[in-house]
């Protein structure tokens, strides 16, 4: 059995109708409104409710960061590549490729943080990286359930795709000699993320159009691949608003 567990994660879960549910186990000690609509949803959409003891929860999702609910699903639908380009959201395309990232708390937060800033989709790697647990979803904030995302077998011969595509490609690398904020982010694109030890492997680097990095003005050398992904997508937000004008603020 797949488990999601948190109110937003199992909320946003229902809403998106991407999963199916078994049953979702409601915390008998929490009497509270976010609960309630959790609750209310779920005989909405005719999804079993259990209510448990706290212990229960507990053992269920393997924590006790759980909120008071936890959702026996299917796991999370991945898309093919093609979907992800076709979900464009806005006049402009921004894909999300992650190379590597394995902490599922990192994946989370760039998950919430993509969906915030409008981007079409993410694309993460199918080995050596994090997908969507349980985890990602809390995490998120049920962002995980929203976003179209690809798995890959090959992040480098991705990339490829997506030029072919018309996308460009932008590494964010500590070794960029542009500063992110200096390029123009007014064209389809897709920003490529390393992995929290590694960054950006060479051969992924050498298929980026252009590799920009943050200016660090402290001892450490970078920041934190989430915190990083968070800083580049809404200099992108800001730039495509300021072009598109105040009726769009």
């Amino acid at each position: 059995m797949n488990y999601i567990y948190g109110i937003n994660a199992v909320a946003e879960a229902l809403k998106a109708r991407g999963r199916s549910f078994e049953w979702v186990g409601v915390s008998k000690e929490r009497h509270d409104l976010r609960l309630q609509r959790v609750v209310d949803e779920c005989r909405r959409q005719g999804v079993a409710v259990r209510f448990l003891g706290r212990a229960e929860l507990d053992r269920m999702a393997g924590n006790n960061a759980h909120q008071g609910v936890v959702a026996i699903t299917s796991n999370k639908r991945y898309n093919d590549l093609d979907d992800v380009i076709a979900a464009k959201r806005g006049q402009h395309s921004l894909i999300v490729v992650l190379d590597g990232v394995e902490d599922p708390h990192n994946l989370g937060a760039i998950l919430r943080t993509a969906d915030a800033a409008g981007a079409d989709g993410v694309v993460i790697p199918e080995r050596r990286a994090v997908g969507v647990t349980a985890t990602v979803a809390k995490a998120s904030a049920g962002a995980s359930e929203h976003l179209p995302m690809a798995k890959v077998t090959n992040i480098a011969r991705t990339l490829e795709e997506l030029k072919e595509k018309n996308l460009w490609i932008v590494g964010l690398d500590e070794r960029g000699t542009q500063t992110y904020d200096t390029l123009d982010y007014n064209m389809d694109c897709a920003i490529v993320l390393g992995s929290e030890g590694k960054g950006v492997h060479d051969l992924v680097a050498k298929k980026c159009d252009f590799l920009v990095s943050i200016p660090m003005l402290g001892k450490v050398p970078s920041l934190n691949v989430s915190v990083a992904a968070g800083v580049v997508l809404y200099e992108i937000v800001r730039q495509r608003r300021k072009k598109a004008g105040p009726e769009t603020r």
